[in-house]
């Protein structure tokens, strides 16, 4: 009998309203578990949240998960993608292992690293965007881990383990610089191109200004995801105080759609108040195995929550969710984690 075990990670993001972002998500375990479509390494490009280039361990290639990015970008710049994920892979295998020899881990578990990178930019009345805010994080089994700080252009350890990293880069005046120019620079020139390769095809994003940028800032947007399940007949939802939300309380939602490995993934969201004190909940059910989970939202000061469920078969195992930052093509260049 095969036992679904899912786990779930909380995401907090502070609430501001750049219109367009770029973010990569890299994601790799300590080991294969040998599950349908879960893979040892994943990388992903996203592109305003949707799904722009994949890339996983078994089939060791870019390719394009949008036709105009197919369509705009050559054979060269996937060749040499794959081989700079190809190259990230191997470092990940490097660094979940530094790291579990650094917290005593045992290799019967599995470990999970993950590391978000890219930039998030403001519109202007001239139709240019602005540099509004860059990220570059990394999470370790579903924790926050290390983040770069770029207003202050340091890194800023979450937990005591990441601490000797993050002195080690701090005093890497070269990778600081690099980190800021990748995320103030080369990042938003591959935003504006994408947006531009995307305008060119008739697939223009459309933005409804339905509140204003004050107004905004005194909301909250919670966002609740489901990633990973093999079932069509999986269910998410939010409450409020335990009533379901649907559309006509402003629940906004992508529907099901697939991940490019036999999975699919769903997620909606809604805007409330920052003064609401209600309880806010995110649930999925799985209707074959009648599972039903669900996460209660703890309040904080304003921010974006983002529930993710990772459906997994004989073990549970946790991951960081969208929104974090990636890991840059200079991996070599990084003075990387060591042990104690």
């Amino acid at each position: 009998l095969k036992v679904l075990t899912v786990d779930t990670v909380l995401l907090r993001i502070p609430l501001s309203s750049p219109q367009h972002s770029l973010h990569y998500i890299y994601t790799a375990l300590s080991r294969n578990v040998k599950m349908p479509g879960i893979h040892e390494f994943t990388a992903m490009g996203m592109l305003d949240n949707t799904l722009i280039d994949y890339f996983d361990s078994d089939r060791q290639v870019k390719f394009p998960k949008q036709k105009w990015m197919k369509a705009e970008l050559k054979e060269d710049y996937w060749k040499k993608g794959t081989e700079s994920r190809q190259s990230k892979q191997q470092w990940f295998k490097v660094n979940i292992e530094i790291l579990m020899k650094r917290l005593n881990q045992s290799h019967a578990d599995t470990h999970v690293l993950q590391w978000m990178h890219g930039c998030e930019a403001d519109s202007q009345p001239d139709g240019s965007f602005v540099f509004h805010k860059g990220i570059d994080m990394y999470s370790y089994d579903g924790q926050n881990f290390l983040f770069f700080d770029d207003e202050n252009q340091v890194w800023v350890a979450s937990v005591t383990a990441a601490k000797a990293t993050k002195m080690k880069w701090d005093n890497v005046s070269d990778l600081r610089k690099y980190t800021m120019g990748y995320l103030e620079n080369e990042c938003m020139e591959w935003m504006n191109t994408f947006l531009r390769f995307q305008r060119e095809n008739g697939t223009t994003r459309t933005y409804h200004a339905d509140h204003s940028r004050d107004l905004l800032e005194e909301n909250i947007i919670l966002t609740c995801m489901a990633t990973g399940f093999s079932s069509l007949h999986t269910v998410l939802q939010m409450k409020r105080n335990g009533h379901i939300l649907s559309k006509e309380d402003g629940v906004e939602s992508s529907g099901v759609r697939p991940n490019g490995d036999d999975t699919y993934q769903i997620r909606d969201h809604v805007e409330i108040f920052k003064s609401d004190e209600s309880t806010y909940t995110c649930e999925v059910i799985d209707v074959p195995s009648k599972l039903h989970l669900h996460k209660v939202w703890g309040k904080s000061p304003p921010a974006v929550l983002s529930a993710f469920f990772f459906f997994n078969f004989h073990q549970q195992w946790r991951c960081f969710g969208l929104s974090l930052r990636e890991f840059s093509c200079h991996l070599k260049k990084r003075h990387l984690i060591k042990p104690k």
